[in-house]
Protein backbone atom coordinates (compact mmCIF):
# COMPACT_ATOMS: atom_id res chain seq x y z
CA UNK A 1 0.00 0.00 0.00
CA UNK A 2 1.73 4.02 -1.06
CA UNK A 3 1.09 5.89 2.13
CA UNK A 4 -1.50 8.48 1.96
CA UNK A 5 0.68 11.32 1.73
CA UNK A 6 2.10 10.25 -1.23
CA UNK A 7 -0.96 9.92 -3.65
CA UNK A 8 -3.07 12.61 -2.10
CA UNK A 9 -1.57 15.94 -2.86
CA UNK A 10 -2.27 18.78 -0.49
CA UNK A 11 -4.75 21.01 -2.01
CA UNK A 12 -5.88 23.56 0.60
CA UNK A 13 -4.59 25.53 3.63
CA UNK A 14 -6.76 26.85 6.11
CA UNK A 15 -6.08 29.25 8.58
CA UNK A 16 -8.51 29.50 11.43
CA UNK A 17 -9.19 32.94 12.73
CA UNK A 18 -10.94 35.31 15.10
CA UNK A 19 -12.73 37.76 12.25
CA UNK A 20 -13.50 36.26 8.73
CA UNK A 21 -14.21 39.92 7.76
CA UNK A 22 -10.93 41.34 8.78
CA UNK A 23 -8.78 38.08 7.82
CA UNK A 24 -10.43 38.54 3.70
CA UNK A 25 -9.82 41.48 3.65
CA UNK A 26 -6.02 41.47 4.80
CA UNK A 27 -5.56 38.44 2.10
CA UNK A 28 -7.50 40.58 -0.96
CA UNK A 29 -6.17 44.41 0.04
CA UNK A 30 -2.88 43.28 0.88
CA UNK A 31 -1.67 39.57 -0.77
CA UNK A 32 -3.69 40.04 -3.59
CA UNK A 33 -5.77 37.04 -3.38
CA UNK A 34 -9.12 36.75 -5.52
CA UNK A 35 -11.97 35.26 -3.25
CA UNK A 36 -13.50 32.38 -4.71
CA UNK A 37 -16.18 31.14 -1.82
CA UNK A 38 -17.72 32.91 1.30
CA UNK A 39 -20.09 31.34 3.39
CA UNK A 40 -20.90 32.34 7.10
CA UNK A 41 -17.55 32.06 9.03
CA UNK A 42 -15.41 31.00 5.87
CA UNK A 43 -14.20 32.12 2.87
CA UNK A 44 -11.36 30.48 0.26
CA UNK A 45 -9.03 32.43 -2.77
CA UNK A 46 -7.62 31.61 -5.71
CA UNK A 47 -4.44 32.26 -5.87
CA UNK A 48 -1.31 30.02 -7.92
CA UNK A 49 -0.94 26.90 -6.04
CA UNK A 50 -3.47 25.39 -3.35
CA UNK A 51 -6.17 27.08 -2.38
CA UNK A 52 -6.01 29.50 0.84
CA UNK A 53 -9.10 29.02 3.11
CA UNK A 54 -9.78 30.76 6.40
CA UNK A 55 -12.00 29.72 8.70
CA UNK A 56 -13.36 32.02 11.93
CA UNK A 57 -12.83 29.64 15.09
CA UNK A 58 -16.18 30.15 16.71
CA UNK A 59 -17.76 28.72 13.21
CA UNK A 60 -15.72 25.64 12.95
CA UNK A 61 -15.95 24.56 17.01
CA UNK A 62 -19.85 25.28 16.57
CA UNK A 63 -20.21 23.39 13.88
CA UNK A 64 -17.09 20.83 13.98
CA UNK A 65 -17.02 20.21 17.85
CA UNK A 66 -13.65 21.02 17.69
CA UNK A 67 -11.77 23.05 20.58
CA UNK A 68 -12.31 26.77 20.26
CA UNK A 69 -9.61 27.37 22.36
CA UNK A 70 -7.15 30.30 21.26
CA UNK A 71 -3.30 31.01 21.27
CA UNK A 72 -2.39 34.13 23.08
CA UNK A 73 -1.80 36.81 20.55
CA UNK A 74 1.48 37.46 19.18
CA UNK A 75 1.74 33.64 19.20
CA UNK A 76 2.47 32.00 15.51
CA UNK A 77 0.26 29.32 15.10
CA UNK A 78 1.02 27.88 11.47
CA UNK A 79 3.36 28.95 8.93
CA UNK A 80 2.83 29.31 4.79
CA UNK A 81 5.84 29.87 3.00
CA UNK A 82 6.11 30.78 -0.95
CA UNK A 83 8.82 29.92 -2.57
CA UNK A 84 10.49 32.32 -5.60
CA UNK A 85 13.00 31.44 -8.01
CA UNK A 86 15.39 33.65 -7.26
CA UNK A 87 16.54 36.17 -3.57
CA UNK A 88 16.42 39.08 -6.56
CA UNK A 89 12.31 37.70 -6.33
CA UNK A 90 12.31 37.84 -2.58
CA UNK A 91 13.87 41.34 -2.57
CA UNK A 92 11.22 42.59 -5.26
CA UNK A 93 7.90 41.01 -3.64
CA UNK A 94 8.99 42.43 -0.09
CA UNK A 95 9.39 46.08 -1.93
CA UNK A 96 5.86 44.97 -3.40
CA UNK A 97 4.32 43.71 -0.60
CA UNK A 98 5.43 46.47 1.81
CA UNK A 99 4.62 49.49 -0.34
CA UNK A 100 0.62 47.70 -0.10
CA UNK A 101 0.98 47.67 3.56
CA UNK A 102 2.30 44.43 4.66
CA UNK A 103 3.99 44.79 7.96
CA UNK A 104 7.39 42.79 7.88
CA UNK A 105 9.21 41.18 10.78
CA UNK A 106 12.47 42.80 8.80
CA UNK A 107 14.03 42.60 5.39
CA UNK A 108 14.76 39.98 3.62
CA UNK A 109 18.02 38.27 4.87
CA UNK A 110 20.30 35.49 3.57
CA UNK A 111 20.16 32.76 6.07
CA UNK A 112 22.18 29.65 6.97
CA UNK A 113 19.77 26.87 5.12
CA UNK A 114 20.90 28.89 2.09
CA UNK A 115 18.08 30.57 1.28
CA UNK A 116 17.39 34.55 1.69
CA UNK A 117 13.73 34.77 3.08
CA UNK A 118 11.39 37.32 4.52
CA UNK A 119 8.66 36.79 7.50
CA UNK A 120 5.67 38.51 8.20
CA UNK A 121 2.52 37.59 9.85
CA UNK A 122 -1.65 38.14 9.02
CA UNK A 123 -3.82 39.57 11.37
CA UNK A 124 -4.23 36.53 13.12
CA UNK A 125 -0.76 36.14 13.81
CA UNK A 126 -0.03 33.05 10.89
CA UNK A 127 3.33 33.40 9.62
CA UNK A 128 3.77 33.98 6.00
CA UNK A 129 7.78 33.29 4.91
CA UNK A 130 8.63 34.31 1.12
CA UNK A 131 11.92 32.51 0.29
CA UNK A 132 14.33 31.91 -2.90
CA UNK A 133 17.40 29.03 -2.65
CA UNK A 134 20.43 30.75 -2.97
CA UNK A 135 23.51 29.60 -5.46
CA UNK A 136 23.48 26.02 -4.72
CA UNK A 137 20.58 25.37 -3.82
CA UNK A 138 18.67 23.98 -0.72
CA UNK A 139 20.99 22.24 1.79
CA UNK A 140 19.89 18.80 3.75
CA UNK A 141 18.42 17.06 0.90
CA UNK A 142 17.79 13.64 2.58
CA UNK A 143 17.20 11.89 -1.49
CA UNK A 144 18.49 14.23 -3.89
CA UNK A 145 16.78 14.23 -7.43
Amino acid sequence: MTAFAQTNPITDICFLVEDIDKASSFYVERLGFKPRRRAPGFADFKGAGVTLALWEIEHIAENTGVSSRRAPPGAHKACAAIELASPEQVDAAYAELKAAGVLFHAPPQDYVWNARCVYFADPDDNLWEIYAWSAGGPIGDIDPQ
